[in-house]
């Protein structure tokens, strides 16, 4: 058994039933072998034991009171994953789903993902099995008012500062933030990001992770002689990501024909008309079957799998993980897809990743794709600690080279390795290097 086979099976077996963060860790170990063969100062170290450790966990009760009177319980959970190169950084979600096993495949996503960036933030996520669909506006304030109650205990500025993610919005920031300076009886803005412009959010935020999505895609297309120009886009979810995903790609050329949410999906051989998706799915918080009721012309089919049937030039999961199994990788490629770029995390299962690169498909890897959300949440903290607020442009344009930076550091260490065109372990190689490297110069900690 090879010395990577030997660290899986060990952290498989000191985190039983975390099918997600298992799969992660494949990724992630798989990739980073022949660094390990060039740099033997790092196994000797236990640098990957020590980095796919987190450094906490935390889990807690939340109670909470809903319209009727009735007290519910649910868990809250932060893992702070690694803060070698800065505080914690990463989002909350709040989705029935959520497990341990999620929030730590998320968080330890993040640490590399984070690294990409180029800024100084380490790698944390968190969330809740609390469902904010079908609640009033009363019963989340609530619920966020008693999660925030034990959750500021471990965050802070300089510690560790959460973001939105999944079921998380500017509401649920908002009521979390007001409740957290409550508490510490102060105002700290760089506790939370993704905050109301009104009080230290930054523009762009919200387009952040479709828009730097499209920009690294955008990246990796010119660099194979693509474009989007005249492209068929398919884009799986239909939530912030793939929303402005859609948006910048069609300033772009390309023409998104189908989004989905977690009910099915909508077909629009005209082009989804994104104003449409905005009202039924930002001002309406609607179901995405919605859309015929406005296009007549266009199509809905129950199950969102099935989306990734449609022909496409290229295809943009934007939804959740697993979205794209082999089953699916099979089709995409059978109908002459280029590329895949990930808006979600780990959307594609490693086995679709391996077929994707076997049959020559260009993959953007999400910890590379989709740092544009929290790259521009780091921007975010920057503005609150200067007490200063940059303009739209300004922002967008340092989110552009950061994206187009972050593509150049996996472009270059599929070079130095020898596996051009493999975004998936370029990426995963540039972010453990940086990692590592710090890592070993801050001793064994």
């Amino acid at each position: 058994m090879s010395k990577i086979n030997e660290i899986l099976e060990q952290i498989v077996q000191r985190n039983p039933g975390e099918a997600e963060f298992h799969q992660a860790v494949e990724e992630v170990l798989h990739s980073i072998e022949p660094v390990i063969e060039k740099y033997p100062k790092f196994a000797k170290a236990k640098i990957i034991e020590r980095m796919f450790e987190p450094e906490r966990q935390i889990m807690f009760r939340v109670p909470w009171v809903d319209d009727k009177g009735e007290v519910q319980i649910n868990r809250g959970f932060r893992v702070q994953f690694n803060s070698t190169l800065g505080p914690f950084k990463g989002g909350l979600r709040f989705h029935p789903s959520v497990y341990l096993g999620i929030v730590k495949f998320l968080g330890f996503e993040q640490i590399f993902k984070n690294a990409l960036t180029g800024l100084p933030i380490g790698g944390g996520k968190g969330g809740s099995d609390f469902n904010p669909k079908g609640k009033s506006d009363l019963e989340v304030m609530r619920y966020c008012q008693s999660f925030m109650s034990e959750l500021y205990r471990h965050i802070g500025p300089d510690i560790d500062v959460p973001a939105g993610d999944i079921g998380v919005g500017a509401r649920e920031i908002g009521y979390m933030f007001g409740q957290y300076k409550r508490i510490r009886n102060g105002y700290e803005g760089g506790v939370l990001t993704g905050k109301g412009l009104s009080y230290g959010g930054s523009l762009v935020r919200t387009e952040a992770t479709g828009y730097g999505l499209i920009y690294f895609v955008r990246e990796m297309l010119a660099a194979h002689g693509h474009d989007f120009s005249d492209k068929r886009i398919v884009i799986s979810g239909s939530g912030n990501v793939a929303i402005f995903a859609n948006e910048k790609v069609t300033t772009y050329g390309g023409k998104v024909i189908a989004m989905s949410d977690s009910q099915g999906y909508v077909v629009d051989e005209n082009g989804i008309n994104l104003n449409t998706i905005k009202k039924i799915k930002i001002e309406k918080r609607g179901r995405i079957r919605e859309y015929v009721d406005y296009h007549p012309e266009a199509k809905f089919v129950e199950g969102c799998k099935n989306i990734w049937d449609i022909k496409c030039d290229i295809a943009l999961p934007c939804a959740t993980q697993n979205d794209i199994e082999l089953v699916h990788a099979e089709k995409l490629v059978a109908n002459g897809c280029l590329a895949v770029g990930e808006g979600a995390n780990m959307p594609c299962t490693n086995e679709a990743v391996t077929y994707f690169i076997e049959k020559g498909v260009l993959v953007a890897p999400a910890k590379a794709a989709n740092a544009g959300g929290v790259a521009t949440s780091a921007l975010e903290m920057a503005q609150n600690s200067m007490r200063y607020h940059w303009t739209f442009e300004e922002v967008d344009s340092k989110l552009q080279n950061i994206m187009k930076n972050i593509f150049k550091t996996a472009k270059e260490a599929c070079e130095e390795y020898g596996i051009e065109g493999n975004y998936v372990s370029g990426a995963n190689i540039a972010g453990f290097t940086k990692v590592a490297t710090a890592m070993m110069d801050q001793g064994i900690v």
